[in-house]
């Protein structure tokens, strides 16, 4: 079952108004969508991702209100131009999740989970061709340390490049995720694999600069007094988020609504502990 993330802490930030435009810019399975979407009556909902297979499963989990919902499958950086071809009005609210669903997760042919053997993919959207096997099995080892320090946060990142390059072809996630815990073995709770894992997914989708490209365009979508909430999973993400609210509330732009970072409750981490990690900002925008 999908559980969507700090739900109840996600609508109280957006503050849905019944005659709102809410745009949800990662909508997954549907559940953040689903309850913006039954909050609403003459308003709606534009659920988006980049993932055209969640997208349909969004669209099927919420059948029952697709009146209030208009579906795309469109990137942060391409959200800009469908707001324009589509003539859609400015934003009362907007949401975005920057987690990885369950869905991708548990689907091994996703190639997402160092837990599950599968093909070496990562892809959010499959219609791109660079997969996750590209960059681990044709990028120089220099290059390769430097991504997975960099985008993995991952101090031993030299010693598992060099293993790598050492053991190409790698084709399958089992296959590299064994590779490392060799390489660089288990010193914490996490799977030595988890940040490279990590920074090749960023790397594969260009998630950094996807977000760079939604955090720039906020200010032209957005009514003043509309509301934009964002969860992030980890570091790189959190501060861009971060720096980019404080620079829109040193402009004018904003007001700042989390003067510190939200996170779960014990209980919902308790309950859904792929919650753990989760960090909620929201600004006002003026």
């Amino acid at each position: 079952m999908h559980v969507p993330v700090m739900l109840a802490e996600c609508l109280e930030y957006l503050g849905v108004k019944p005659d709102g435009v809410y745009l949800d810019a990662t909508a997954g399975l549907g559940g953040h969508t689903r309850a913006i979407a039954e909050r609403l009556t003459s308003g709606y909902v534009i659920a988006c991702d980049r993932d055209a297979e969640s997208l349909e499963i969004a669209r099927k989990n919420t059948a029952d209100l697709a009146a209030r919902i208009r579906f795309y499958h469109v990137s942060f950086a391409r959200l800009e131009e469908m707001i324009g071809a589509e003539g859609l009005p400015r934003l009362d609210g907007l949401l975005a999740d920057l987690g990885v669903s369950k869905y991708q997760l548990t689907e091994s042919e996703r190639g997402f989970s160092l837990m599950a053997d599968g093909p070496l993919d990562m892809r959010l959207d499959r219609a791109q061709k660079e997969t996750a096997a590209d960059i681990v099995n044709f990028t120089s080892e220099k290059e390769l340390a430097g991504l997975i320090y960099q985008l993995g946060e991952e101090r031993r990142s030299r010693k598992i490049s060099r293993a790598i390059v050492r053991a190409r072809p790698i084709r399958t996630t089992g296959q590299l995720a064994r590779l490392i815990e060799s390489a660089a073995p288990r010193t914490e709770k996490i799977h030595p694999a988890t940040r490279t894992f990590m920074a090749l997914r960023l790397a594969v989708n260009r998630e950094l600069e996807e977000l760079d490209a939604l955090l720039a365009s906020l200010p032209r979508w957005m009514k003043a007094g509309g509301r934009v909430v964002i969860l992030s999973f980890h570091s790189l993400e959190d501060r861009r988020v971060k720096q980019s609210f404080q620079a829109m509330a040193r402009a004018g732009r904003a007001r700042i609504l989390t003067r510190h970072v939200v996170r779960p409750s014990e209980e919902e981490i308790e309950g859904n502990p792929p919650s753990r990690s989760a960090k909620l900002r929201a600004v006002e925008m003026l």
